[in-house]
């Protein structure tokens, strides 16, 4: 299971309802921050998941709405607010990780003391962490400029244990089991041979969830997309406005759906979203496409399982009114 908060959900500038682009993606003991819009640690103290074990972030691209928050999220840590971590691990594109380092240790850390280390790690195209249940991909995608990444979560392929047939086989619970899990053969106190096959069901596949930013082109995308559960994207402009989607390296709502369908995606979270449109009108476009479509909101906290359904939303967070007019009609929206 992987589960999303929602941090920052804005395109370009923040609005009354919504700050800029950030989330956190929680994947068994480990915690994933992508992308750091300005505001965001206010965002992770009101969202509740603190700041304790948040020590790797990945950034989609290196334009100041998503990185800026870096900013103040380093000064805490190098003040008081490190809770436990000693190391700071930042994923990015070679042009992203030059402005990350001219932003820390040109302005923010001119004058700190860090108790912390900060690594800037430049993002290849392929398996970035593993973990024992879950691979960790980066991906290039096109947006302006070069160094742009989306993300992969996936958990492993797995075949679980049939207990019942253990049971019957006369499997002691311990460490048998566990060598049949791993692959290995064994032999009982009554010298019978038992081989995992004997006691594992059919493969299962885990969990995928995808996570892409600002992107310009859904065709490239395809490969990695594919099958996921759930895919987080951007639809920063709607059709009618599919001119400046292009002009200015965007998506619409409906290419987004487009492609949830074209991949066989199980639920799609729109995100980064433009203060000219109502969610409304976004959500709509998007689910004549899709239906199992999501607009993400600030603070929301989604599950994401194998099991049915797919995601699963915190409840008590679709109760907020939905903003029932474009807050500012003349933003450009253009990072």
């Amino acid at each position: 299971m992987f589960e999303v908060y929602f941090l920052g959900t804005s395109a370009s500038a923040p609005s009354i309802y919504r700050g800029l682009p950030s989330l956190a993606v929680f994947a068994g003991e480990h915690r994933f921050l992508v992308d750091c819009g300005e505001g965001t640690q206010r965002q992770i103290l009101r969202s509740g998941i603190g700041f304790k074990k948040l020590n790797k972030i990945l950034l989609t691209h290196g334009h100041l709405d998503h990185i800026l928050g870096l900013g103040g999220l380093i000064s805490t840590f190098a003040r008081w607010e490190n809770e436990g971590i000693e190391q700071i691990e930042i994923f990015g594109g070679r042009a992203t990780l030059d402005r990350v380092h001219a932003l820390l240790f040109g302005v923010v850390l001119q004058y700190e003391q860090l108790p912390i280390e900060i690594k800037l790690l430049e993002l290849q195209a392929g398996v970035i962490f593993q973990a024992k249940d879950y691979d960790l991909r980066a991906f290039p995608v096109t947006h302006r400029g070069h160094g742009n990444f989306g993300f992969v979560f996936e958990e492993k392929t797995r075949r679980p244990f049939l207990v019942e047939k253990a049971e019957a086989l006369g499997i002691p619970s311990g460490p048998e089991r566990g060598r049949l899990v791993s692959g290995q053969r064994i032999t009982l106190a009554d010298g019978r041979e038992i081989t995992p096959e004997m006691v594992l069901g059919d493969e299962v596949r885990g969990v995928k969830l995808a996570v892409i930013g600002d992107v310009a082109r859904t065709d490239n995308l395809r490969e990695q997309v594919n099958g996921a559960d759930v895919l987080v994207i951007e639809s920063t402009f709607l059709d009618v406005d599919a001119d400046a989607a292009r002009a200015f390296g965007h998506i619409t709502a409906k290419q987004a759906a487009q492609l949830a369908v074209d991949c066989g995606v199980g639920a799609l979270l729109i995100t980064h979203v433009s203060r000219r449109y109502r969610e409304m009108d976004i959500l709509d476009e998007a689910r004549r496409t899709f239906p199992n479509t999501f607009v993400a909101r600030d603070l929301e906290h989604f599950q994401i399982r194998r099991d049915p359904p797919a995601v699963k939303i915190a409840p008590e967070k679709r109760d907020k009114p939905v903003e029932s007019a474009a807050e500012n009609d003349e933003s450009n929206d253009t990072l």
